[in-house]
């Protein structure tokens, strides 16, 4: 609805009311209506699983039509990333956050920092969810703030033209509300606590759910050792618990990551159940290392048979319980993981892969695709990964294969800054800067994301700071190298007590108080130094 007719709806409800709410001024209703669009997690979460929904249709038809997002562990983060996109871009579209279940660990844990193995308390997922569009949220209210005080200095100062320009900019204002990915690990316990614990994910915001196929209470780092997976049907039960509770709380259309990291995984906890050959827990059982046994006397006390092929094989067990996969597996049993959750309930997937290769990736999604045409990946363009070397190194391995001379270069020692200004080292940030699109395009990738890209700025930015301050720069550290660019750059954040919402109290101040009341943005406020 536009402005204008809700400042006329709300002059309506309060002559409806009589005089005794007189003192209540329509058009700061409507102000404050339209900078609280959204009232709960819920209406977040249903208004971004349908842009979601358009943006996986879109793609389908034009690879080109990716999306992206970092990865946030503060809501302040999130809120300073969307501001940033509309400001260089003027729209968020197709850019989204990823909450991390690594980040949470490492920066939000009561008990401290931790591994990437789910330690954490699990509410402390959905309250970051939770955090993330309440500052969302305050950043349309900052940014429509601002449109409305132009609006009154225009219609005070009688310019129509301008006003008229203003109104059209509020009716149009794009939020900073967009979709969320956010990892639920590998459910923190059975299917009912992850059940649990996706409904207060969805309630807090979140439209999208990315869960992995490993052991709860085994889980890893996608990029670690020792991982361990489950059978299909324990990890089916799991996304069963997800789309029941986007159902049960009106996110029809929901969505659900499988994510798989049988890639780097060796083994699993479990031998799946299985009623005749063929059948999924056959498949799944196929993969595990094992002798072939002829007779019983082969079967020491503690030993577990099973039948693979029509042959007894006993399976090789590790003094942790645990047993392993064959050598080399790791891409056959993606590519069951990846049809059978799409087969089951998931709508995306996720491959968790040792190097950003799009051939590796491309080389799985087709054999995906063979069964499931309209596979798509989120894929995680993971700080876990030495993006330099891996991508010198490609150029250096395709050079070579195609018979080019590369003895100048030594592969083991592509990263060093010798390298940066060569042939070989441009063309691999030239790849480097392609990836996204060419992933896209050959591999199947919807969604491209950083999982914890603030994480390595927050420490990089810190240490530059600290270096200068506390040593011979002092004051001009800050000065020339934060404040000074902030500045030049144009970065709100300068009126640091602005973007706080300082102004947007002002106003309230106002709206409750009139004359009377007491605020903070006046002449002397440090704040008008920046102009």
């Amino acid at each position: 609805m536009p402005y204008s007719n809700d400042v006329l709806a709300a002059k309506q409800l309060l002559e409806a009311n009589g005089p005794s709410w007189a003192n209540i001024n329509p058009e700061h209703v409507a102000r404050m209506r339209a900078q609280n669009r959204f009232k709960t997690g819920l209406d977040i979460a249903k208004y971004t699983a349908k842009i979601m929904r358009e943006d996986m249709a879109n793609y389908d038809a034009d690879t080109a039509q990716y999306t992206q997002s970092l990865g946030c562990w503060h809501g302040f983060i999130g809120q300073q990333k969307m501001i940033a996109i509309k400001k260089h871009f003027g729209s968020t579209k197709r850019r989204y956050l990823y909450l991390s279940g690594w980040m949470v660990a490492a920066l939000r844990s009561e008990f401290g920092p931790l591994p990437d193995q789910s330690m954490h308390e699990k509410t402390s997922v959905s309250s970051l969810i939770e955090e993330l569009y309440t500052f969302l949220r305050q950043a349309d209210s900052w940014e429509l703030n601002h449109l409305f005080r132009d609006l009154e200095e225009a219609n005070n100062a009688g310019d129509s033209t301008r006003a008229k320009d203003l109104e059209s900019k509020i009716d149009n204002h794009e939020t900073h509300i967009v979709p969320i990915i956010a990892d639920i690990d590998a459910g923190f316990g059975n299917p009912e606590a992850t059940y649990l614990l996706a409904k207060k994910m969805i309630e807090a915001g979140a439209c999208c759910i990315q869960l992995e196929n490993q052991v709860s209470d085994e889980k890893q780092c996608g990029h670690q050792d020792g991982k361990v997976t489950v059978p299909h049907a324990d990890f089916i039960a799991k996304i069963n618990a997800v789309r029941y509770a986007f159902l049960e709380l009106g996110v029809d259309d929901g969505v659900i990551v499988a994510r798989t990291d049988s890639l780097g995984a060796g083994l699993t906890q479990k031998i799946a159940v299985t009623k005749e050959p063929g059948d999924l827990g056959d498949q799944y059982n196929s993969f595990i290392e094992g002798d072939e046994i002829t007779s019983a006397e082969a079967i020491e006390n503690g030993d577990v048979v099973i039948k693979q092929g029509g042959k007894l094989v006993k399976p090789k067990r590790l003094a942790s319980g645990l047993y392993e996969f064959k050598k080399g597996s790791g891409e056959d049993r993606v590519v069951l993981d990846c049809i059978t959750s799409l087969q089951n309930g998931a709508d995306l997937l996720w491959i968790e892969t040792e190097k950003p290769h799009v051939g590796q990736i491309a080389a799985m999604v087709n054999r995906i695709r063979d069964v499931v045409p309209d596979a798509k990946l989120v894929y995680n363009n993971s700080p876990s990964f030495n993006w330099t070397l891996n991508f010198r190194q490609q150029v250096f391995d395709a050079w070579k294969e195609e018979g080019k001379d590369v003895s100048a270069y030594e592969r083991a020692a592509l990263m060093s800054a010798e390298y940066d200004e060569t042939e070989l080292g441009q063309l691999a940030d030239e790849w480097t800067r392609n990836f996204q699109r060419d992933a896209a395009r050959e591999a199947g990738i919807f969604h491209h994301l950083i999982t914890l890209p603030t994480y390595h700025t927050a420490a990089l930015s810190t240490d530059n700071l600290a270096k200068g301050y506390f040593g011979d720069e002092g004051m001009l550290a800050y000065v020339a190298g934060v404040q000074r660019k902030e500045l030049r750059q144009g970065i709100a954040t300068v009126k640091h007590q602005d973007m706080a919402g300082s102004n947007i109290g002002d106003d309230h101040k106002e709206f409750f108080a009139g004359e009377a009341a007491l605020k903070a943005g006046g002449k002397d406020n440090t704040m008008n130094q920046f102009g």
